[in-house]
């Protein structure tokens, strides 16, 4: 509170000086820290996960060298859904079930450490199986129509212009398979497989150069519980000859076209 001078005229008050010092900018700038990982931590965990692809499995709707995001609340939650595995439970809690046709990402079923994704193609109690290069769905043979090549490589290494195909599943969902190797590939022909309760089907849409579901040894049947989250949308895209790293190269190495391309 100011008081009167001599003069009745209001005294000034001296300057308050500043509290805390170089200590306190510290604690706030640590304090700031803290709450953006906790923020992060939370979307990470509840709403949206990154992720990178580093493998040609889904050539050609997802590529190497695409970023993007995952939403972790499509399926509800498992202990697969919490980074690191720091709140272990089991079961699914919020659970909805995967879609024929959706694009997930799960937790590898032989416990390797591996994140894979992969298309959902058998839902609990299907019967999967190849023929001739063509997929068999309950004893139905999917829609099938050749819609183009894509530039790829030979098991060799040797450049060709792969077939692409629309196949449309049950239920009406289409999407484009690629056929590097045709009606030769190891996966050409396949016995039945009978899809567990609980557990889904997962092929790549690379359907010849792809580890997944037909593969039991390697992958196998996806456990609900395993299924981290559907794929969105990519947010960033970079050719995979590129590292992220260099970023002086980013103009002319950026997929722009893919930049926020719903995934389907």
């Amino acid at each position: 509170m100011s008081l009167p001078d001599d003069s009745g005229a209001t005294a000034p008050q001296p300057e308050t000086p500043p509290q805390g010092g170089a200590g306190s900018g510290i604690r706030d700038a640590v304090k700031v820290i803290v709450q953006a990982l906790l923020v992060a931590f939370v979307i990470r965990t509840l709403l949206f996960q990154p992720f990178m692809i580093p493998s040609g499995s889904l050539i050609p709707t997802l590529l190497v060298g695409d970023y993007l995001f995952v939403s972790k609340y499509a399926y509800g939650y498992s202990r697969y859904s919490i980074p690191f595995g720091l709140i272990p439970f089991e079961g699914r809690i919020w659970g909805a079930e995967p879609k024929r046709g959706d694009i997930v990402v799960f937790y590898s079923p032989k416990n390797d450490g591996s994140d894979y994704i992969k298309r959902v193609i058998g839902l609990p109690g299907d019967t999967i199986q190849m023929v001739d290069n063509a997929l068999v769905i309950n004893g139905q043979r999917v829609g099938r129509e050749p819609v183009g090549t894509y530039p790829d490589t030979d098991q060799w290494g040797k450049p060709i212009n792969a077939p692409l195909i629309r196949e449309t599943l049950p239920g009406g969902e289409s999407h484009v398979i690629m056929e590097r190797e045709g009606p030769g590939s190891y996966w050409a022909n396949t016995f039945v497989y009978k899809v567990p309760e609980g557990h889904y089907f997962m092929m790549g849409d690379n359907r010849d150069n792809s580890v997944d579901s037909r593969d039991l040894a390697s992958v196998g049947y996806v456990p609900f519980e395993n299924i981290i989250g559907r794929a969105e949308v990519t947010f960033f895209s970079l050719d995979e000859n590129t590292p992220a790293w260099q970023v002086w190269k980013w103009p002319g190495a950026v997929r722009w076209d893919r930049i926020f391309k719903a995934i389907h």
